[in-house]
């Protein structure tokens, strides 16, 4: 029998984009799919546009503000499917996403987890642009690790597909209220699975740049739980393999929360600073256009970077 794919759409105020994602989840070409949209205590219009899917057999759930992480976790308590496809209530994902990587993980297995191809929009998908991206490759656990915390490279939750039995594995998602949830989710799950394999036919769309996302938080409780989930990102790789290569790369990706986290957690900073040292130190540089590079040559990244958000404000 052909496996049942469940699409877990955890929704909160997205009323402007909830029909959209649904409709690319309905529109999808793999023959058996369920979809379950958890509103998550939405304060505008979502509840009640989700459910005018519910003829089409979509399923809603209604709870009270939990956060992402709690929604996800409730549609996949809910979900039936072989395997499951988390879909943020403002991203799309093309017809054939999923049938892409169906095919893929059928050669594979369902011990291996499947990536795919992903591009940024603001507005429109025909806006998105799919440049190359680090982790768009198969790689074993431990090396894709090793090369996401080197590059700070990422892969947003509609990309992966991953098989009901790594979901089990990896545990479920941790509901507390973290702006990288996400990374600290499927780090596990890489972890649980037997590598990462790469489809580049399936395509996702990750709507970017709107104002007031937790993903673009800045403040110190955002950027301590940030810190918190490199903290036991870290761990677990270091446990998996203890080297030299994974040591540094947990270093660059805590040298790497120290210039994006500044000027905020000064605590947490201060803890990343000394695991950078306590693993042998990182070489990585703060990134930042031209104007920025000058300027922190000529009066240090801190100032460099006050400068920078003082002026994009």
């Amino acid at each position: 029998m052909t496996a049942l794919v469940s699409i877990v759409i955890p929704c909160y105020n997205a009323e402007r984009w909830i029909a959209a994602t649904i409709d690319s989840a309905i529109a999808q070409t793999w023959p058996r799919t369920e979809i379950i949209v958890v509103n998550d205590g939405s304060r505008d219009g979502s509840l009640a546009a989700a459910r005018t899917f519910e003829k089409f057999g979509v399923r809603v759930i209604d709870q009270p503000n939990r956060g992402a992480p709690a929604a996800r976790n409730a549609g996949l308590a809910a979900a039936a499917g072989d395997y499951i496809q988390f879909l943020d209530a403002d991203d799309l994902i093309a017809p054939d996403k999923i049938e892409q990587q169906m095919r893929l993980a059928g050669e594979c297995g369902p011990e291996f987890l499947v990536s795919g191809s992903w591009g940024r929009f603001r507005d429109k998908p025909s806006e998105a642009s799919f440049p190359p991206q680090p982790l768009c490759r198969d790689a074993g656990p431990v090396d894709w690790l090793v090369l996401k915390f080197e590059t700070g490279g990422m892969m947003h939750p509609a990309a992966w597909l991953t098989s009901r039995l790594l979901a089990v594995r990896a545990g479920p998602w941790d509901e507390n209220r973290d702006p990288d949830d996400d990374g600290e989710y499927f780090a596990r799950v890489v972890l649980a699975s037997k590598g990462v394999r790469f489809c580049r036919e399936s395509v996702s769309y990750y709507r970017s740049g709107l104002a007031g996302s937790l993903s673009g938080a800045g403040s110190d409780e955002a950027w301590t739980s940030i810190y918190r989930s490199h903290a036991l990102t870290a761990g677990r790789l270091r446990r998996a393999e203890e080297s030299a290569r994974t040591r540094h790369a947990c270093a660059s990706m805590f040298q790497r929360f120290i210039y994006e986290s500044y000027p905020w957690a000064a605590e947490s900073r201060r803890r990343a600073a000394a695991e950078v040292a306590a693993l042998g130190g990182s070489r990585l540089q703060p990134e930042g256009g031209p104007k920025f590079q000058l300027a922190r040559h000529l009066v240090g990244w801190r100032l460099a970077r006050r400068i920078a958000m003082r002026l994009s404000r």
